[in-house]
């Protein structure tokens, strides 16, 4: 069943069995109100099993760019279009979020976003990254890294 994040409320429908779900629930929060202000989007999530191609987007860019397999199984994901960017998201059971935001045109910026929730550690699998720290209301601490998407998919 899908899910409209509210990020007045915030709630940890769907990510119950993660360790920092309440963490997990505030970046998620973050990220619905972010669409909402900036692009009057609801962010809306379903569970990992109703969206495996768009799991399977993700993972095969993060596969083929970088040789990434993410450990953690995931537990919601969504995908939408703003304007001209497909935007496409991840939440994992570990506490991390990832993000492509993937501009349809060809000449557009193309990258893949990892969010860490307050309390997790970095996975192995990302070790090699940097994570800046950004502060948030509804998160608490994020650690946030990217990388910058080379081929079409």
């Amino acid at each position: 069943m899908s899910y409209a994040v509210d990020f007045t409320d915030v709630s940890t429908v769907g990510l119950e069995s993660s360790p920092v779900a309440d963490a997990l629930a505030g970046l998620r929060a973050n990220e619905a109100r972010y669409f909402k202000n900036k692009y009057d989007h609801v962010f809306t999530v379903e569970p990992a099993d109703k969206a495996k191609s768009t799991i399977e987007w993700i993972h095969t860019i993060l596969e083929k760019e970088r040789g990434i397999v993410i450990a953690s199984p995931p537990l919601e994901a969504t995908a939408f279009q703003v304007e001209n960017i497909k935007i496409a998201y991840v939440f994992y059971e570990s506490g991390l979020s990832i993000n492509v935001m993937y501009t349809v045109d060809d000449d557009g910026k193309r990258a893949v976003g990892f969010k860490l929730s307050d309390g997790m550690e970095i996975p192995e699998e990302l070790s090699k990254f940097k994570f800046a720290r950004q502060k948030s209301k509804l998160a608490g601490t994020i650690r946030g890294s990217y990388f910058v998407i080379k081929n079409e998919y």
